[in-house]
């Protein structure tokens, strides 16, 4: 089941013409993905999106609520349609008074029981996030994604055996049944591949999750799939990392090839800095020269004169690509 599908049948929301049945008709619902289904003839304006419908409680999110009560041991929160939701006290949350407001991240704790943390979790609902399997055993995987109890990855979300202490991408959904928060490696059911809203030279936010022979797989927006091929890789990057792209191209499958650097970055790059470059990359992304290394040192280690180096090393700096320091030169 995709993520679009998976919409209508948690909410029970059957589609009418418009793709969105008469969930446009009511106020305050909760933030829900509404992708289009490919028949709809408006997808192009109403597509994926998430329809936000404010100040409602946001279980399994950061909320901003208000302080309504106060016991001995636990604060009552309430959004501005007074649900509530408690959140124990403890010696690193700092007196509150009734009116003030605090980011809690609400979640439920078991089948029943709905709580609210100052505790940020790695990831939080319909977000992708690379973590760590912890254990594995006959109900499924669970995962360390920041919080006191471990993330469960049932059966029917796993893609491929999970091994302990391995790191993988996953999505964090609902269950259906429970309302709990669980994780699936079901990548592909939680990407969009059409109706694209990035283009060409746009900046977008990546997550990095896998290594391939052609390069390294990304999450684009929290909402599509890419890739950064490996001749496009001039910086020490990692699974896990979150940085900035560049769309360098939507192609026709729907997935986005990404550069890590501003379209048209090449250009300002001679040849005399790409050398240097290359010599960064075959040393594991330090190379032992500096501007103060002989022109005898320079020559033997990259085949360049030494006002050569210095003019395309000043380059690589001024466009943030490597840094200086008195031992050598390193990517960012």
């Amino acid at each position: 089941m995709t993520r679009k599908n998976r919409v209508y049948q948690i909410y029970k929301i059957k589609p009418d013409l418009f793709g969105v049945g008469k969930l446009l008709g009511k106020k305050n619902k909760k933030r829900v993905f509404i992708s289009l289904i490919h028949q709809n003839p408006f997808k192009s304006i109403l597509r994926e999106k998430r329809y936000t419908f404010a100040n409602l409680m946001e279980i399994g999110k950061t909320n901003k609520l208000k302080v309504s009560k106060e016991t001995n041991q636990a604060y009552t929160l309430v959004d501005e349609n007074n649900n509530e939701v408690e959140l124990d006290k403890n010696p690193e949350i700092d007196k509150l008074d009734i009116g003030d407001e605090i980011d809690v991240f609400v979640y439920k704790e078991d089948d029943t029981h709905t709580i609210a943390t100052t505790i940020k979790p790695y990831a939080q609902y319909e977000e992708f996030a690379f973590l760590k399997v912890t254990s594995v055993n006959k109900f499924g995987a669970f995962i360390d994604w920041g919080m006191p109890n471990e993330l469960m990855v049932p059966f029917s979300e796993q893609a491929g055996n999970l091994e302990e202490e391995n790191w993988y991408l996953f999505f964090i959904l609902k269950d259906e049944e429970t309302g709990r928060l669980i994780g699936s490696r079901k990548v592909n059911d939680f990407v969009f591949f059409d109706d694209i809203d990035v283009k060409q030279g746009d900046e977008v936010d990546l997550l990095l999750y896998n290594l391939t022979d052609l390069g390294i797989n990304v999450i684009v927006n929290n909402m599509f799939k890419g890739l950064i091929f490996r001749s496009d890789i001039h910086k020490n990057i990692h699974p896990g990392d979150k940085i900035k792209g560049y769309v360098k191209q939507v192609r026709e499958d729907g997935k986005i090839d990404i550069s890590l650097e501003p379209i048209g970055y090449k250009k300002s790059i001679d040849k005399n800095s790409e050398v240097i470059l290359k010599a960064i990359k075959e040393t594991d992304g330090f190379l032992k020269l500096t501007d103060k290394s002989s022109p005898e040192d320079i020559k033997q280690v990259i085949g360049l004169s030494k006002k050569a180096f210095k003019k395309a090393l000043g380059n690589l700096y001024k466009l943030k690509i490597v840094a200086i320091d008195k031992e050598g030169i390193k990517l960012l």
